[in-house]
């Protein structure tokens, strides 16, 4: 090294630092990887290490990254029509060049950049990649040397912390490489008897044609909200590090996109989609290439006219390059002049470190994920397939730590069985499809919590239709031998199981601390941080991919994993991504906020998995033996820590999986809210630490849950009220059931099955600006965990362990498309009461239903409503039930932005009249009964009958949708 220069030691650069956090205690870098001897690089000896020095940004996007969605767009919007995004948060310009000079003039080092290479080193990525060609070199730049093991395979590491040239100045560090030592035992003492069979349901049906989906069938399954082979879908990313669109030697006479064209054909698909690689120089066909394959076959079989970008990283075209999936994400986020940027991406591969997170490693893999925001780009990310180990051996849960990034949507995988594939599974036909046929009312209602849409008695096993959604785990136990279901090959440590956990290095988001959520990891530590995954989507199990081999021909082979899911989603992305496009919206790009608030306004954008597990945590050694793929057997003893499904988010699946229509729907609405109508009051203002104010004067409903009945003491301002409800019947209807009965072809057996199920009590009142706000449910205050997320959107839901009351608005606010007037909303209306009924709409004047000073319920009031109604495209004010379970759809005219809409029904069988405010409605013992029920996002049931017959407001559920018609309508 130059006895000139002087070194700064970089903290927590060790090593291990950089691969083994929460994977091994060891200390040395011999006892991680287990090996006993160690000897120094000769400094001369070529040895080739390409390292990427990440520089400070000139500003700090915090501020940026913590706004909601519409803000964030709006930031970029204003600093890309400046061009001003990457001088703002890339490097300092001087910094970078200065930086670059003293690598090349100072220490001779090689710079890497597009001139030699497919590295990114770009002042606007505050990167510069230098190649390390020997040990001295290394040493010049770090101050250290570099060693191998002398009985083992790992060479090119060095100890202690690295140090850099005091006029070098770094934000992060990363080395093009992936590896990481075998886990050692964090959880002493822990163990567990696994008991016999499959070790969670839903994966054991025999593989059959008839469940091995080509992904249009597959994309249907989720109700895709577009037909891909019909509409011109936004640019869709792969990250495919090394491979490319690389082909066998014996296949190079025939193209990648030719043999794309046969494989669509095969599928019955066609499109104009064209495939582009980055640094197609630097490919290599190996055995990465059937995930490079099923990632294609995923995205081009659901959108065929979306062009597809595959980002190959450094490639391996540079001596040194390793092609890292961290080089390909850069590439895919940096693509260089010319090159059209993506709209989404996915990864399936992912890096085997594990960081510190105090590391200067963590800190560049996290930056690479913020220039994805920047860049407005949405990073979809396969969690993994190796269940809560993560195959990592520890004993612990574990997730790939290097990509849970708060930044990423991370994918888990599920299993998803037709009626067919059930009768089959030995988990499920005794437990779930018996009782479902028997018409069984709990096993049904489970079932449709998860996204049945078919009175399973009506269904077909002639067809793939879908019945029941689990988490995707192949473990099966036979005496003391793990392995994957018969016949399927796998094992217990080799991918057949989705990842799923906390990851304990970074604090929980922000978006899932405003959906109530503070994960915590299920083993002795008991750490808490961002949960995992974010969402899910078949991974294999009772349902296969039909899909590409590996050289791109056609297969009939049965695909799966988590690398299956991602991209999956990412077609969905692209869907909705076109959709935004049309109606005027920027690109998704990092939305978390906006699919959390979806789920939490309206449930039904997601199937929620209820049942099943990703249970896999081990250490080595021990009496249990499992397969590999190599067919050799490994010990084990199995320390049974691991995730359940269960009802809302949890640790397996997320969200659950899309609806993908509804899903489209929600987030059109919540972006065109947040972008228009930020003004619009919200039902309360507060926080759960400072408590909560009404947001305007406003009429509110105060809607009971209660599986008990419940006493509850409504306190506003010195005031307040309280009432006593009786138990919610058991299938009460929910926001969920309720928004999916307004799916077309939700089956109305299915609606009519859950009839006559009465809600807890509701009272309305007229509550004052500012006026605090309470609820207390037999005694123990009501907590409202999701207000930040749903009170924008006409409800707040109070809960405690007694119950939920939900103080809710009676009318709907028209935040329409791009804030624009004289608009049309779609009206969808599901009956299930037996009279004959009619709904229509009038506008009113605030919150409280007021029409030029008429209070609801004052004389002149219904002839001012008939004066204010809306007129339908297809004539008249009024809109006639479809019939006891039938749905039908609608379309209001000369909708204005910012309108307040209030509705009123007319059962025509009883010549009665009920309207959304109490106060203009009958009395029983001298109280006003209420009619309408809020179930979400602008969804109310009704219901129909003098004195509030069986209460159980869904005799017409009625929605107004102001932003689906907009554009093209496609989510009409």
């Amino acid at each position: 090294m130059a006895s000139s220069i002087t070194y700064t030691p970089i903290e927590n650069s060790s090593y291990l630092d950089f691969t083994s956090y929460r994977i091994t205690d060891a200390t040395t870098v011999p006892d991680a990887y287990g090996f006993t001897g160690e000897s120094r690089i000769p400094s001369g000896e070529p040895f080739y290490t390409n390292v990427a020095l990440v520089l400070p940004r000139a500003n700090d996007p915090t501020d940026l990254l913590a706004g909601n969605w519409a803000s964030r767009q709006q930031a970029l919007k204003d600093l890309n029509a400046d061009s001003a995004l990457w001088s703002t948060y890339g490097a300092d310009k001087a910094q970078f060049d200065q930086t670059v000079d003293y690598l090349k003039n100072t220490l001779g080092l090689t710079v890497l950049d597009a001139s030699n290479s497919n590295y990114v080193t770009s002042a606007e990525s505050r990167t510069v990649w230098v190649q390390v060609a020997t040990p001295a070199e290394f040493e010049k730049l770090f101050n250290t040397g570099q060693y191998e093991a002398t009985n083992g395979d790992l060479s090119g590491y060095w100890h202690g912390n690295l140090s850099l040239p005091q006029a070098l100045k770094v934000a992060g560090l990363w080395i093009d490489t992936s590896i990481a030592p075998p886990g050692s035992n964090m959880a002493p003492g822990a163990s567990v008897t696994l008991p016999q069979g499959p070790q969670s349901l839903g994966n054991s049906a025999p593989p059959s044609e008839a469940t091995n989906l080509v992904p249009q069938d597959m994309a249907a399954q989720y109700n895709f909200p577009l037909d891909g082979a019909a509409v011109q879908t936004k640019k869709v990313g792969l990250i495919e590090p090394g491979i490319g669109s690389a082909l066998p030697g014996d296949q190079m006479g025939t193209t990648f996109q030719e043999k794309l064209t046969k494989y669509l054909s095969d599928i019955g698909q066609s499109g104009d989609g064209v495939v582009t690689v980055q640094g197609a120089n630097g490919q290599v066909f190996d055995n990465s290439a059937g995930e490079r394959s099923l990632d294609v076959s995923i995205v081009a079989g659901v959108n065929p006219n979306s062009d597809i970008a595959l980002f190959n990283g450094s490639g391996l075209v540079s001596s040194g390059a390793q092609a890292s999936t961290y080089t390909a994400i850069q590439s895919a986020t940096f693509p260089g002049e010319g090159v059209e940027r993506v709209v989404a991406w996915s990864d399936s591969f992912g890096d085997a470190q594990s960081m510190s997170p105090n590391s200067p490693f963590y800190r560049a893999y996290w930056e690479l994920y913020v220039d994805t925001v920047l860049a407005n780009q949405t990073a979809v990310t396969a969690l993994g397939d190796g269940g809560s180990s993560e195959e990592i051996g520890n004993g612990l849960t574990n997730l790939e730590y290097n990509c849970t990034q708060p930044y990423s949507l991370l994918v888990g995988g599920s299993s998803l069985s037709s009626l067919g594939a059930a009768e089959l599974d030995p988990t499920l036909v005794n437990a779930i499809v018996a009782p479902a046929l028997a018409g069984n009312m709990a096993t049904i209602w489970q079932l449709v919590v998860g996204g049945l849409d078919i009175l399973p008695a009506n269904m077909s096993t002639d067809q793939f239709q879908f019945f029941i959604e689990t988490p995707w785990n192949y473990y099966n136990v036979a005496g003391t031998v793990i392995s994957g279901t018969e016949n399927f090959h796998g094992g217990y440590m080799k991918n057949t199981t989705t990842n799923g956990g906390v990851d304990p290095t970074q604090p929980v988001p922000s978006y899932q601390v405003a959906y109530g959520l503070n994960p915590t990891t299920s083993d002795p530590l008991a750490e808490v941080g961002r949960g995992a995954p974010d969402v899910t989507a078949n991974a294999g199990g009772n349902a296969s991919y039909q899909l590409a081999n590996a050289n791109m021909s056609f297969t009939e082979g049965h695909y799966y994993g988590t690398s299956a899911a991602s991209p999956l989603w990412a077609s969905l992305i692209a869907q909705i991504d076109t959709i935004f496009g049309d109606q005027g919206l920027p690109d998704l790009g990092y939305a978390h906020d906006l699919l959390y608030t979806a789920s939490a306004i309206a449930p039904a954008s997601f199937n929620d998995l209820t049942m099943g597990n990703n249970i896999s945590s081990f250490v080595f050694g021990g009496s249990y033996t499992t397969e590999s793929y190599a067919g050799d057997m490994v010990n084990i003893t199995p320390t049974g820590f691991g995730y359940y499904a269960g009802p809302g988010y949890d640790l397996v699946s997320g969200l659950g999986s899309p609806n993908g229509t509804v899903l489209a729907r929600t987030l059109s609405a919540v972006a065109h809210a947040q972008m228009y109508f930020d003004d619009v009051p919200d039902v309360v203002n507060g926080s759960l630490a400072d408590g909560w104010t009404s947001g305007t004067a406003q009429s509110l409903l105060f809607q009971t849950m209660s599986a008990g009945g419940a006493n509850v003491d409504v306190s506003l301002g010195a005031g307040g009220f309280d009432y006593t409800s009786g138990a919610s019947d058991t299938y009460a209807w929910t926001s969920r059931l309720a928004m999916q009965s307004l799916n077309p072809d939700f089956d109305s057996a299915l609606v009519r099955l859950f009839d006559k199920q009465g809600q807890g009590a509701e009272v309305q009142r007229y509550v004052g600006a500012g006026q605090e706000l309470s609820v207390s449910i037999d005694g123990q205050e009501g907590q409202a965990a999701q207000a930040g997320l749903t009170s924008a959107f006409g409800f707040a839901d109070f809960m405690s362990s007694e119950g939920v009351v939900r103080v809710a608005r009676p009318i709907a606010v028209a935040e329409t498309a791009g804030g624009a007037s004289d608009q049309q909303a779609v009206v969808r209306v599901r009956q299930n009461g037996e009279d004959s009924l009619s709904v229509s709409f009038y506008k009113v004047d605030d919150y409280a239903g007021t029409i030029n000073g008429l209070q609801p319920g004052q004389a002149g009031y219904a002839a001012a409503a008939d004066g204010r109604a809306y007129q339908l495209a297809s004539g008249g004010t009024s809109l006639a039930g479809p019939g006891y379970g039938n749905y039908a759809q609608a379309m209001l005219q000369n909708i204005n932005a910012g309108d307040f809409i209030a509705m009123k029904l007319t059962n025509v069988s009883s010549s009665q009249t009920y309207w959304a405010f109490s106060q203009a409605n009958e009395q029983v013992n001298g109280q006003s009964v209420a009619h309408i029920w809020n179930y979400g996002l602008n969804t109310w049931g009704w219901e129909d009958t003098k004195g509030g017959g069986d209460h159980d407001f869904n005799d017409l559920v009625v929605q107004l949708d102001f932003t689906s018609a907009s554009g093209h309508g496609w989510l009409v």
